[in-house]
C-alpha cells in the first residue's frame, strides 16, 4: 500500500521519553512529539505533494465511482470506510469568511468521524485579548488538529510554533497551500491517461497566471516548479513578484515573468487567474481596475494569444466579472466547479495524513 506510506516524516523513537519512563517520571510535558504542519507546499517536497494529491483522488474516486480498480476497493476497505476521528476535534479557527474551505473542512471531518468546531472571529479574537502564543497553548491542548484562516501568516507560523498539534493554513496573506493541492488534482484528472501517477500526467504541462501578485501566485510558484510544471506569469508591473520569491521559485524550475497576458498565454495548457481584489483590499478596488485594465481574461485574448489545443481555464473562487468575462468562465473549457469540488478531496487528503497517518 505505498500510495499511504511514506507521505510524512514520522519520529520512531523519542529518546528522553524513554529514559523518564524507566525513571518513572509522571510529568511528560517537555517530550511532545514533533508535530508536522502544513503551513505552505514550500515545506513539501515534490514526492509529498504527489502523495498528497494521489490520496485525495483515491478518496473521490472511492466515494463517488461505482468501477473501482483492485486498489480502490482495497483503499475504500482499508482507509476511506475507517472513521479514525471518532473522539477528535478540529478547530476551525477562521479569521476571514469562507465558504468553499469552510464547507470543505467541516464535511471532511465528519468524512473521517470526527467533530469540527467553528471558531469565526466573532467567536475568539486571535491574537487581541490573548497573545498568540497563550492561545496556540491553550486550544491545542483541547483539540487534536487546527485549520488556520488568517490575515497574515506570522499569525499561522506563531499558532504553529506552540501547537502541541498539526495545523493545517487554509489561507494566509502569503500562502495557500490546500487550493494548489487541489489545481494538481484537477490538472490529473484533465490531461492524465490510464495508468499514469499524479507525477507523470503533470510533469512538463505548462501553466500560466494572469492577474495579481498574491497568496494564490506564491504559491503556485512555489510548488508547481519543483513538481515539474512550467510556469509563465503576467502581473501589472506595479504588481511584480517579490524578487525574493521568483528567485527561489527560478532555482526549482521553469518560472517566467512576461511582460503581457498574451505573451503569459501563447503556448500554455492551463490558463489561471485569481480576485483582484482580496479580502481586506476593498479600498484598493477603484485603483485597481484602472491598474489591471487588459488583464481580464476573455475568448478574443485567448484566441489571438494562441494556446495548446487542449487548454483548460481554472479560477479559486469567487469570480469577479472584471476577471474573467461570462463565455470563458462558463465555457466548456472552464472547469473552476470541478476545481472547487476538489477543494474537499484535497483537505480531507491532507487532514488524513497529519492527524491520522503522521
Amino acid at each position: 500500500m505505498n500510495y499511504i506510506k511514506n507521505i510524512l516524516p514520522k519520529a520512531n523513537s523519542y529518546p528522553l521519553l524513554a529514559k523518564a519512563t524507566r525513571n518513572g517520571s509522571k510529568s511528560f510535558s517537555t517530550f511532545y512529539p514533533p508535530v508536522k504542519h502544513m503551513l505552505t507546499l514550500e515545506d513539501y517536497t515534490p514526492a509529498e505533494i504527489f502523495a498528497l494529491v494521489e490520496k485525495a483522488h483515491l478518496f473521490k474516486r472511492v466515494s463517488k465511482a461505482t468501477d473501482l480498480t483492485e486498489k480502490e476497493k482495497l483503499f475504500k476497505q482499508n482507509v476511506a470506510s475507517k472513521m479514525p476521528l471518532k473522539g477528535k476535534t478540529m478547530a476551525l479557527m477562521f479569521s476571514k469568511r469562507s465558504t468553499r474551505t469552510r464547507i470543505s473542512t467541516e464535511s471532511s471531518v465528519a468524512y473521517l468521524g470526527g467533530h469540527a468546531m467553528f471558531l469565526g472571529s466573532q467567536d475568539i479574537q486571535l491574537g487581541v485579548n490573548e497573545s498568540l502564543l497563550d492561545s496556540s497553548k491553550v486550544i491545542s491542548s483541547m483539540v487534536d488538529g487546527i485549520m488556520a484562516r488568517v490575515n497574515r501568516h506570522e499569525d499561522v507560523l506563531e499558532l504553529s510554533k506552540y501547537s502541541k498539534v498539526p495545523v493545517i493554513n487554509v489561507l494566509s496573506d502569503t500562502n495557500h497551500p490546500t487550493e494548489i493541492i487541489a489545481d494538481i488534482l484537477t490538472m490529473f484528472e484533465i490531461f492524465g491517461k490510464s495508468g499514469q501517477t499524479v507525477e507523470q500526467a503533470v510533469k512538463g504541462l505548462n501553466v500560466c497566471w494572469i492577474g495579481d501578485s498574491n497568496n494564490i501566485l506564491y504559491e503556485l510558484i512555489g510548488a508547481f516548479p519543483k513538481c515539474g510544471i512550467n510556469m509563465k506569469v503576467s502581473t501589472p508591473a506595479k504588481y511584480p513578484i517579490p524578487q525574493p520569491r521568483l528567485e527561489k521559485a527560478k532555482q526549482e524550475g521553469l518560472v517566467d515573468v512576461v511582460g503581457s497576458p498574451s505573451e503569459a498565454i501563447s503556448g500554455s495548457d492551463i490558463i489561471i487567474t485569481d480576485t483582484w481584489i482580496s479580502m481586506g483590499q476593498e479600498s484598493e478596488k477603484k485603483q485597481k481596475l484602472i491598474d489591471f485594465a487588459g488583464y481580464q481574461i476573455t475568448r478574443e485574448l485567448i484566441e489571438k494569444s494562441k494556446p495548446s489545443e487542449k487548454w483548460i481555464f481554472m479560477h479559486c473562487l469567487p469570480r469577479k466579472p472584471e476577471e474573467v468575462d461570462d463565455e470563458v468562465f462558463y465555457s466548456n473549457r472552464s472547469v473552476v466547479f470541478q476545481e472547487a469540488e476538489n477543494r474537499k478531496w484535497t483537505i480531507l487528503s491532507a487532514i488524513h495524513s497529519l492527524l491520522v497517518e503522521n
